[in-house]
């Protein structure tokens, strides 16, 4: 059975910082890139981070600088690092499995096959 469970979201002040773990399990880990995504209420689902098997890293531009994405495959878990956190960095937390992404298609959500539940984050201002 494929699952992906995020873990480690909760509730900041603006400036703090938090670390959410993806644990993956029923599907090859490390065969597949990973991405993070976040959905905030009422609004579209946006990428944040990309990382792919030997551990090259893309970010969005709101989070660049702040967020540090990585993996151990040794364990089958991807991280999100999450420092001087915003309220604007307020959503659901997704992590997801893709083969790809193909040329470049990191951020879109049609490249990732597996998806977790979601773990909330809120930061207050």
């Amino acid at each position: 059975q494929v699952q992906s469970v995020e873990s480690g979201g909760g509730s900041v002040q603006s400036g703090g910082s938090l670390r959410l773990s993806c644990a993956a399990s029923g599907y090859t880990y490390n065969q597949y890139c990973m991405g993070w995504f976040r959905q905030g209420l009422g609004k579209e689902r946006e990428w944040v981070a990309y990382v792919n098997n030997p551990g090259n890293t893309n970010y969005a531009d709101s989070v660049k600088g702040r967020f540090t994405a990585s993996r151990d495959n040794a364990k089958n878990t991807l991280y999100l690092q999450m420092d001087s956190l915003k309220p604007e960095d307020t959503a659901m937390y997704y992590c997801a499995a893709g083969l790809g992404p193909y040329g470049g298609r990191w951020y879109a959500e049609d490249e990732y096959k597996y998806w977790g539940q979601g773990t909330q984050v809120t930061v207050s201002s």
